[in-house]
């Protein structure tokens, strides 16, 4: 594993913090608290809980998401700490010396593949950004976010002017990508970067005994500059590392980039309830030996162990995706697509998921419910399933509800997805219909603030 810029020193949590727009020199830690023999030893309870955050890491990674958990678990570092792994590499103990003292965002690149670049080599990790995510690890209430950038958001880079974000590790690598992520998010800190090869998602895949993924269409397309054959047929199937790399990456439909980071998505959560799967856990050294060569990161080693040390305290429910507000360029405004990013999206996103004093309110962060808009998907087997909640909303003064094409694979609980990162709204509407599962994502209808997809809970009220 390449380590660059490295931030050894290691400090307490009331630690200044770095300036904005800019990779900071430390994340503040703390010495772990010391506990008993008993407490040292993981329930499977602990143990699963530790492997999900493990798994936000790897499998993030898989797709350019993120490994920025998994780093701190090569075999040799865990080894050499108070309560590694077991001799039949099953089992883990806590034992780490250090702790993340605030909360940390970390910047993760799934890097394009550099033609003629060696296996091993820092020219590996040279290329575009196919996927860029911001990761939030924060310690005060144990919780994971996610903010997928799409790689054509539309940007200002030095020198070059209007271009697209993914062109910004390749004109000054990590340190311009971070600044330039930093600048559109309100001057959001970005405290560490981790640079992946995309041929991680493979190995990574097949190591797990591949992944369960519904395609909800054929895809079928050649995409000769990254020597990659998609050709995946429609419906809920396993998927082995090459497949799952076809479906992650596939981008020629009506959406795109942005199709392309919804499927993504889905993929991180198909691969979080594979890794929680106990059969995968004596899999995991060997996962994680085989991705350190497909990692460039400027993360130190007592900073890696302290995020281990967080991934045992974070639960597996407090995990939240969203994607950067925005909009596609109309085909007379420039003269290459991009996503335009809505400033007032953005401004909601930052304030709800990165907690940013500089965002500031907006009147459509003040906006009620009922002026969202919303998108309804029919995943039950009721013909008239969507028809009926739409109506039922209507009544309720919900004014601009439309119904979205049918979601083809059937679903017994009915979901809300905050589309555009609208969690309060989300959880509004979840009371007012008293079913329903509010989902941190954005894997609903495009053009929606949130999309119901109604399930086989949904029963019209009688009154």
């Amino acid at each position: 594993m390449t380590q660059t810029e490295k931030g050894t020193n290691v400090q307490p949590s009331n630690a200044a913090e770095p300036s904005k727009g800019h990779l900071s020199s430390t994340i503040p830690l703390q010495p772990a608290i010391a506990t008993s023999p008993s407490q040292e030893t993981a329930s499977a309870g602990w143990l699963l809980k530790r492997l999900a955050l493990v798994a936000v890491a790897a499998l993030s990674t898989a797709i350019g998401v993120t490994a920025a958990l998994l780093l701190p678990l090569p075999t040799g570092i865990a080894s050499s700490q108070k309560g590694a792994q077991s001799s039949d590499g099953t089992s883990w103990q806590s034992g780490f010396q250090y702790q993340v003292g605030r909360p940390v965002n970390i910047l993760v690149m799934g890097i394009d593949r550099v033609p003629g670049a060696k296996a091993g080599s820092k020219e590996l990790f040279n290329g575009r950004s196919d996927t860029m995510l911001l990761l939030r690890v924060d310690p005060t209430d144990e919780s994971v976010r996610l903010l997928s950038i799409p790689r054509d958001t539309q940007v200002n880079l030095p020198t070059i002017g209007t271009a697209k974000i993914n062109d910004a590790n390749v004109r000054g690598g990590a340190e311009l990508a971070a600044k330039t992520v930093s600048g559109i998010l309100n001057g959001v800190t970005i405290d560490r970067y981790v640079r992946v090869d995309t041929a991680a998602f493979r190995e990574l895949v097949d190591l797990l005994g591949g992944v369960e993924v519904y395609v909800p269409q054929a895809m079928s397309y050649v995409d000769k500059t990254q020597k990659l054959t998609i050709n995946l047929t429609a419906g809920l199937q396993t998927l082995n590392g090459n497949q799952a790399e076809q479906f992650a990456r596939f981008r020629h439909d009506a959406y795109g980039d942005i199709g392309r980071v919804q499927r993504q998505q889905t993929l991180l959560k198909a691969l979080l309830k594979r890794v929680t799967n106990p059969t995968v856990i004596p899999r995991l050294p060997g996962l994680v030996s085989a991705m350190q060569k497909y990692i460039d990161t400027n993360l130190s080693l007592e900073e890696m162990l302290a995020l281990t040390g967080a991934g045992r305290q974070l639960s597996q429910g407090n995990f939240k995706m969203v994607m950067l507000p925005g909009r596609f360029s109309t085909p007379t405004e420039f003269d290459a697509s991009y996503w335009i990013m809505s400033t007032e999206g953005r401004d909601r996103v930052v304030q709800q998921y990165f907690n940013s004093e500089s965002a500031t309110t907006t009147t459509d962060q003040l906006r009620s419910a009922n002026d969202l808009k919303i998108a309804i998907q029919n995943a039950s087997s009721k013909p008239d399933a969507a028809d009926q909640l739409r109506r039922y909303l209507v009544k309720r003064g919900f004014s601009n509800v439309y119904i979205a094409a049918d979601w083809s694979d059937q679903q017994r609980q009915t979901q809300i997805i905050a589309q555009q990162g609208d969690l309060s709204g989300a959880k509004t509407l979840k009371s007012l219909l008293g079913i329903g599962q509010v989902e941190a994502d954005s894997t609903g209808d495009l053009e929606s603030d949130l999309t119901i997809r109604v399930g086989n809970d949904w029963t019209m009220p009688t009154k």
